[in-house]
C-alpha cells in the first residue's frame, strides 16, 4: 500500500471528498447535517486554502481553511482578517489512529502562519475526540459560545473556540 501523503485538494479530488466525509457522517454524526450540496459545502465562500490526505488517489482526510467569521473572531479577541480558521477536518473511519488528523490539523495551522494569519478554530462542545485531538497538539481553549446551528437533538449547539499553538 503506498505511504499516505498531504496534498493540496484538486478538483477532481471532491467526489472521493464527498464519498470519504459520507463514512464520516455515518459514523460520527460529522457534519450534523448532511449538506444538500457537499461539494459546495467543502468549497465554501471563503475558502483559503485545502488539502486532502491521499493514498494513490484515494482520500483518506481533509482539512481546511477558511477566513473567520465575526463571532469566531469576537470569541478569539482579534480581528478576523489577522485569523485563519481551519474547517471541515475529518478523516474516514478506516484511516484512523495513524495520526492523520494531526496532520492534516498541523498543516493547515501552518499554511496559515505562512501567510501571516493565527489559526484559529471552533468544535462542538460534544466532539470529545476532536477536542482531545486540538488539545494533544497544543490548541489552547479560550471560550465557549453558542452556535447559530441546531444538534442532532433540535437544541441549540455550543462549540467551543481554539486558538493554535505559538510556534506553528
Amino acid at each position: 500500500m503506498p505511504a499516505s501523503q498531504i496534498r493540496p485538494r484538486r478538483d477532481q479530488d471532491l467526489a472521493a471528498c464527498v464519498g470519504a466525509l459520507a463514512t464520516v457522517q455515518r459514523a460520527d454524526r460529522y457534519p450534523v447535517h448532511w449538506p444538500d450540496d457537499p461539494e459546495g459545502w467543502l468549497t465554501p465562500d471563503g475558502m483559503l486554502g485545502a488539502w486532502v490526505a491521499a493514498e494513490g488517489t484515494a482520500v483518506l482526510g481533509h482539512v481546511m481553511l477558511t477566513r473567520t467569521d465575526p463571532a469566531l473572531a469576537d470569541a478569539i479577541g482579534a480581528p478576523a482578517e489577522g485569523l485563519a480558521a481551519v474547517a471541515r477536518l475529518f478523516v474516514t473511519t478506516a484511516a484512523r489512529r495513524r495520526g492523520l488528523a494531526a496532520e492534516l490539523l498541523g498543516h493547515a495551522a501552518r499554511a496559515a502562519v505562512a501567510d501571516g494569519l493565527r489559526p484559529v478554530l471552533e468544535v462542538d462542545s460534544g466532539a470529545t475526540a476532536a477536542i482531545g485531538l486540538y488539545e494533544r497538539a497544543g490548541w489552547r481553549f479560550v471560550r465557549a459560545m453558542t452556535a447559530d446551528w441546531h444538534t442532532a437533538d433540535g437544541r441549540l449547539a455550543v462549540v467551543h473556540a481554539y486558538s493554535g499553538p505559538a510556534g506553528h
